[in-house]
């Protein structure tokens, strides 16, 4: 879901290219779900292969990320590892709302509503365990690092570009701003031409540049205040927030109350959830992160992309096979366009 205050931060307009020769740690979970969501037959149904297994993830993942590799982005994968007691109730919901979703869908799928089918389609897209380790074997097949997250992906992605081993995180999400994050680029994955809703036109979508030292001079409030700005709003530790109170309204709130203690009692906390609010603060800034991963970009390994993609999943041998050769000759490019640089 991700905290609703997007509409609060500055953002600046960035190219791919801007991020040639930097690693950027992804949000793993946070890409799958989008290519899930966007990537599906016109009535709104996954692809699959001929076995019924959703293949809509591992296209967007192969297509989206050899792109990026050709324009000499860096991807590091971080992943999700144990989920927080608090977010529990939020995954709980979550998982209802998609079972309602899923019926709906079937619904419209006997009627032949294909309009009411795409709009169920993508409410009730999941990701599951089989999902996520595909996933991680193309990553680690295109020879890209997969780190493997102790708990929330967006805090350990946070870590990694906290300890300059990456320039950035991708996330569609502002959550990766309240662990910390200095820099967060938005629409990595996405960029290019988007539907219009209700519309038949496209509108371009370029990748957002958001700085955190932007965000909180902008706002006038510091970290822990941006933290508490989300809390009221809601966040993933507490879902619907503080109820009547918009980002607008808890950026004036944080603003006049100042410190935690003093901005939640004047929303009375107690009143909207059950547990402390000291709980879900700590979340964010003391998340379980580790230090223990290695950020290693090898050779691809054609053999294993093929194994996966064309032998489990069917997708078109001819295709995985020229993309990687494109990806290859690129490379080669410019290490030659390096040399001749450094020779001229």
């Amino acid at each position: 879901m991700g905290v609703q205050i997007t509409e609060l931060l500055p953002k600046k307009e960035a190219k791919l290219e801007d991020f040639s020769n930097k690693v950027v740690a992804v949000d793993a979970a946070n890409h799958l779900y989008q290519f899930l969501t966007s990537i599906r037959a016109p009535d709104g149904a996954f692809f699959t292969d001929s076995k019924g297994n959703v293949t809509s993830h591992l296209i967007g993942l192969f297509t989206r990320t050899t792109h990026l590799m050709k324009l000499g982005v860096k991807p590091a994968y971080v992943f999700d590892g144990e989920v927080p007691k608090l977010k529990k109730l939020e995954i709980k919901r979550r998982a209802e709302a998609k079972e309602a979703a899923a019926e709906k869908y079937t619904e419209a799928e006997k009627k032949g509503d294909i309009e009411e089918m795409k709009r169920y389609a993508a409410r009730s897209t999941r990701l599951t365990k089989e999902m996520i380790a595909d996933a991680k074997e193309v990553i680690e097949a295109l020879g890209l690092p997969v780190v493997q997250g102790l708990s929330e992906g967006e805090a350990q992605a946070a870590r990694i570009v906290a300890r300059k081993d990456a320039y950035a995180i991708a996330s569609q999400d502002a959550d990766s701003l309240l662990f910390s994050a200095t820099r967060v680029v938005r629409n990595l994955s996405i960029e290019g031409r988007r539907k219009q809703a209700g519309a038949l036109g496209y509108s371009r979508v370029e990748p957002e540049l958001i700085l955190l030292e932007e965000v909180l001079s902008s706002l006038g409030i510091t970290q822990q205040q941006l933290i508490c700005l989300a809390m009221l709003v809601g966040t993933d530790y507490n879902t619907g927030g503080i109820k009547g109170i918009g980002p607008k309204t808890a950026l004036k709130t944080v603003k006049e109350h100042k410190t935690p203690a003093k901005i939640f009692a004047a929303v009375d906390w107690g009143k909207h959830f059950s547990y402390p609010w000291q709980e879900v603060l700590e979340l964010f800034e003391h998340p379980k992160v580790t230090d223990g991963y290695k950020l290693e970009f090898r050779q691809i390994n054609t053999a294993k992309l093929v194994k996966i993609l064309c032998e489990k999943h069917d997708f078109s041998q001819q295709r995985v096979e020229k993309q990687i050769e494109e990806l290859e000759q690129s490379n080669t490019a410019k290490k030659q366009k390096g040399l001749g640089e450094f020779f001229g």
